[in-house]
Parts: C-alpha cells; sequence; structure tokens
C-alpha cells in the first residue's frame, strides 16, 4: 500500500473499515497483554537456578578470608570488584559493590549529593535552583528520581549516535546550577543506541560551569548484545582522565538482566577521590551488603568470558523476539510513513514514533483492545513529549504468541489513528 498521505478520501474510509474489523476481532477476545516494561521472561530465569544450588560451604569464606555470613565489608568483596571492573574496563580500586539494584545506587547518589554535596561543595538542597541534563527519549526512572527530588529537568535531543552535544556544551559551560546529565550509552532506552566515539570524547571534555557537576552514566546493556557483532562504546572514565575530569563521572551497571532482577548485584564505578568522598557516608549509612550473593555471583560467572557467553543464551531468547516485532512492524507499518522505529543491536527495547499527536491515542486503542503499553510520554521529562510520538516496545517478557498478538493490535491501532488523521485533512 502506498503512503497513506497520498490516499484519497474513499480509499483513507475503505482502509478504515478494514482496520475496524480487525481491531473489534481483537477486542472481543478480551485479550490482558503486559508490554508495560522491559523484564527477562521466564525462560531467562530459569537459566541461572543453578546459581542456588551452590553449596553453602562454597559461600562461606571470601579469597581474603572474610566470612560472608557476618558483618563487614562495606563496599564489597575484593573478588566481586574484580569482576565488575572487567565488564566495566575499569580498575578494581574504582569501584564500589551494592545490593540488587544499581538505580538504587544512582538514587543514593542523587540523594547524597542533596544532603552532603560532593567533595566538600554546597548541597544542592541549599541551593536556590538545581537542574539535569536529561537526553531524549531517555529512562523514566532517571527521571522520576529528578522529580521526587525537585530537580528541574532539562530535554537534550537523541541523535543517531547519542545526545545533541552542541546543546549540552553550551548548556553546562554557562549555568552553575546544572548539576547533571543521565546518560544510557549503551544500547540506550529506548532508541537502542550507543553514543559514538566522538560523542564520548565531547562528554569527557565537558567544561561544566558547576565543579560538582557529574555524569551519570547508566550502563545497564553493557553486556546485552543481539547479535555477533555488538556494539562497541569508547571507555568513559579514560576518557575523563585524558582531559582532566577524572572526577566528572558516575558509572553504574548490575546483574539485573544477566542474573535475577531481584537477586542480583549492583555496582558504582568512579574515580577513586570520588569513591572515597561516598564510602563516608556509607560507614553511616550500611554496615555492608548481601557478601553471600556477592560470592554467589563470582562463583557462578567467574569472569567476563562467563558472564558473556551466558549473555549469549539470553540473545538467543530475544534475538528472536526483537525480529518478530521488526517483521510485523515493517509487515503492517512499512511503506504507509505513517511510523518510524530503531532496530537495535542490543538491549531491551524498541523505540517507535508515530505521526506527531498521535502517540497518547495509540495507547489509549491499544487498551482497549487488550495490550498495556509503556505510557506514552514516559521517555520524557515530566511525562510530557512535545511530539506526542514516541511509544516504547518491550519484546521481551511475553511469550511469542502473546507477543504476536500484541504487536498486531498495536499496528493497528496506529493504522487506525494515522488514517483517521489524514482523513480529517482530506
Amino acid at each position: 500500500m502506498n503512503s497513506y498521505s497520498k490516499l484519497s478520501k474513499n480509499e483513507l474510509q475503505n482502509e478504515i473499515e478494514k482496520l475496524e474489523k480487525r481491531y473489534n476481532a481483537f477486542k472481543e477476545k478480551k485479550l490482558k497483554l503486559d508490554m508495560t516494561r522491559g523484564k527477562p521472561c521466564s525462560e531467562q530465569l530459569d537459566m541461572c537456578m543453578e546459581i542456588l544450588d551452590i553449596p553453602s560451604k562454597e559461600l562461606r569464606k571470601a579469597a581474603d578470608g572474610t566470612d560472608t555470613f557476618n558483618y563487614g565489608v562495606l563496599d564489597g568483596l575484593p573478588e566481586a570488584k574484580a569482576l565488575f571492573a572487567e565488564m566495566l574496563d575499569v580498575d578494581k580500586s574504582e569501584v564500589i559493590i551494592g545490593g540488587n539494584s544499581s538505580l538504587n545506587l544512582m538514587y543514593d547518589a542523587v540523594a547524597r549529593a542533596m544532603s552532603l554535596g560532593i567533595l566538600g561543595s554546597t548541597p544542592w538542597s541549599k541551593l536556590d535552583r538545581v537542574k539535569f541534563l536529561c537526553p531524549s527519549p531517555g529512562y523514566d526512572r532517571h527521571f522520576a528520581i529528578c522529580e521526587l527530588f525537585g530537580i528541574e529537568m532539562i530535554t537534550i535531543d537523541m541523535r543517531q549516535d547519542g545526545p545533541d552535544m552542541d546543546t549540552v556544551e553550551k548548556l553546562v559551560s554557562e549555568d552553575d546550577s546544572i548539576k547533571g546529565m543521565w546518560c544510557v550509552p549503551k544500547y540506550s532506552n529506548p532508541d537502542g543506541i550507543t553514543y559514538s566515539d566522538r560523542v564520548v570524547d565531547r562528554i569527557a571534555a565537558l567544561r561544566p560551569k558547576a565543579k560538582d557537576f557529574r555524569v551519570f552514566w547508566d550502563n545497564a546493556y553493557c553486556v546485552h548484545h543481539l547479535s555477533d557483532k555488538p556494539d562497541e562504546l569508547k571507555n568513559i572514565l579514560t576518557a575523563c582522565k585524558a582531559t582532566g575530569n577524572d572526577n566528572m563521572v558516575y558509572i553504574f551497571s548490575s546483574t539485573s538482566k544477566i542474573s535475577f532482577p531481584g537477586a542480583g548485584i549492583a555496582a558504582m564505578a568512579a574515580s577513586v577521590e570520588n569513591l572515597n568522598g561516598i564510602r563516608k557516608s556509607m560507614t553511616i549509612q550500611t554496615i555492608g551488603h548481601d557478601k553471600i550473593n556477592q560470592l554467589r555471583h563470582v562463583r557462578y560467572f567467574k569472569n567476563l568470558d562467563g558472564i558473556n557467553l551466558h549473555m549469549k543464551k539470553h540473545a538467543n531468547i530475544l534475538k528472536p523476539k526483537f525480529d518478530i516485532v521488526n517483521e510485523i512492524l515493517e509487515k503492517e507499518l512499512g511503506g504507509k510513513e505513517i511510523a518510524s522505529w530503531n532496530k537495535p543491536n542490543g538491549g531491551y527495547f524498541i523505540s517507535l514514533n508515530t505521526l506527531d499527536n498521535c502517540a497518547k491515542e495509540v495507547e489509549k486503542l491499544s487498551l482497549e483492545a487488550g495490550v498495556v503499553l509503556t505510557k506514552a510520554g514516559a521517555t520524557y521529562p515530566y511525562g510530557k513529549d512535545p511530539k506526542d510520538r514516541n511509544i516504547r516496545i518491550a519484546p521481551t517478557l511475553p511469550p511469542v504468541e502473546e507477543l504476536k498478538k500484541a504487536i498486531e493490535i498495536f499496528c493497528i491501532s496506529i493504522r487506525l489513528v494515522s488514517a483517521k488523521k489524514f482523513l480529517e485533512m482530506a
């Protein structure tokens, strides 16, 4: 079929009638299909069951003799630090191990800056204004942290190679109330973009007016590839050291979508000076995180090779789902010029843009037919997509047959909303 923009009024009306028949047939089935979040499916979770079978006697003593069953070891076992250091390509002296969630570490980093400041700077809560740069579409939970703490968010457009760096450079150099920038640099949420070397270098070379400006580098998908030719991401900490900005970046990661989302381990990497500052408050906050779980992960994965081998098993489950989504999108929407979408090489999402001012209506129609999507606008600060067009697709959780139905309903909804829009203009 030709582009919807080239269809006559009668052709559009005929198209709408055909689509409504398909739509109503699905609606009558009273389906309940959840596409809201990027959760691993049950097959992925089952792959790690053996991690729970490691004998307790093998989990009692760490390599340095630490009794994992007792108090102590504030910032993580040495072998857990070594595992994440290899995964993030940093030195183990630049790693702190947390609980099961990297989001928790990010929240703590913001809360700590708000209440205590960073390396002797004024606590953010005592300042008149605090702002963060938010490359968008982006991760809704990042934006939720800012909103909770009253941090003003500035939307930065995402390009095909990362954030709009001309705008970033200008803003941070002129405004000392800009204290941070959120980044998902590899297989970004939701666009699936990996920052180019040039973008990483420009971030590392920033000259922010605020001395306590920090880049929150959420490297959640650093090993989450969908092909044998994964994207390459330049090392941000190394790049920052080369420009004299050693302290400017906080790096976060976890095993949440590697082992168990509810029982993994998380890590933060940063300069030694940054980490020493953080440890001062950690000594009050906690006596230490779950060392048994840290050692369990080390025993199971052993090293980066072990993680990469495990992640290939994940890819074997996920790539067919991503392929199904792309095939249905192409079949239903290709050539009609009513939607565009990315084809990521890794990560957990597919980002789709409808025609302007259509995403909320597409979400509404999909819901009425039994498909729950991530809320339209969620990928932008304050939940407000200025063009009302971006929708995040999460293909990972549903079984294949449910996924097929959900994407078909989603596509029918897009076509219906788009055809009606063109009919109004005809």
